[in-house]
């Protein structure tokens, strides 16, 4: 396993336990599959990292009635949330210069292959910058896909659970889920399946991690 891979994993990992020690400081009472909903990652993925946060000292667990179970950060879950939180937003900048670089690539791919109407595939920060570079490059984004995403718009553009819901014809796709998920990447396949490979555009943060359908990159 090569160093770049295991920085974007431990990235992918820190991520999850800051969203998921934020969500049970909001309401430790609610389910794990809530919390999944939430975070837009799988159920099992939940409960594996509730465990881990659990055997770490973060999160503590009360017997709740329905024979359900109701979280609460430790004092040693607080301060780790706010060290993770730290973290992300003195990264901030650096993501952010390394997303806008990596969605001008594919935008400029998209141009290059006569793609013009593109669809985004996970609603995230990495989509959101894609969205404000469209805007320059000239390419209209349709709507962002994403299962997971209870939002009814994401900046600007509607947000529909699955390709049978893109109402409008589309050229292509950009892989903007920083989180790998079999929902993903069943999205990735429908792409593929119905306009080729070379409809489908994968930013270097994305591709970095293994995926289905790694090496199909916009580069």
């Amino acid at each position: 396993m090569d160093r770049a891979f295991s920085e974007n994993e431990r990235e992918d990992s820190d991520r999850i336990v800051l969203g998921l020690l934020n969500s049970v400081e909001q309401d430790g009472a609610r389910s794990q599959r809530h919390y999944a909903a939430e975070l837009g990652i799988a159920l099992g993925l939940v409960n594996a990292y509730l465990n881990r946060c659990i055997k770490k000292g973060l999160v503590k667990a009360s017997q709740a009635p329905a024979r359900r179970y109701a979280y609460y950060l430790t004092p040693q879950g607080f301060a780790e949330k706010s060290r993770l939180t730290v973290e992300y937003l003195s990264s901030s900048f650096g993501f952010f210069r390394k997303a806008k670089a990596d969605c001008v690539k594919v935008l400029e791919t998209a141009k290059e292959r006569q793609l013009k109407r593109l669809i985004l595939l996970g609603v995230s920060d990495l989509a959101e910058i894609a969205a404000i570079c469209a805007i320059e490059s000239g390419v209209v984004l349709v709507c962002a896909v994403d299962p997971a995403s209870k939002l009814e718009r994401f900046v600007g553009l509607p947000v529909v659970a699955d390709l049978d819901s893109v109402n409008e014809e589309v050229d292509g796709a950009i892989v903007t889920a920083l989180l790998s998920s079999s929902a993903i990447d069943a999205l990735i396949d429908g792409v593929r399946e119905k306009l080729g490979a070379e409809a489908i555009l994968i930013p270097d943060l994305v591709d970095s991690r293994p995926r289905k359908v790694r090496g199909e990159s916009a580069s």
